[in-house]
């Protein structure tokens, strides 16, 4: 992956000792003029370089997305 990577914020994972999510602004993720994405990631270790596990979304599905956080954080 390239690109700039800036860290929008960043919280404890539930349920861990160190971990924590951290959400970011990927530009260029994919090389030159690639659209940036918003970048959630999972470290089990706090202040680790890279996650464990990640996910990209393109800033076009934002609003999806946080509508289908919302409905599943009604059905729990």
């Amino acid at each position: 992956m390239s690109g700039k990577n800036t860290i929008l914020k960043a919280f404890k994972l539930a349920g861990t000792k160190d971990g924590q999510i951290s959400v970011s602004k990927i530009e260029e993720p994919y090389g030159p003029n690639s659209a940036p994405v918003v970048s959630i990631g999972i470290s089990l270790k706090a202040d680790s370089d890279e996650p464990d596990w990640k996910a990209h979304i393109p800033y076009e599905n934002l609003d999806e997305l946080i509508e289908a956080l919302k409905e599943a954080k009604e059905a729990r």
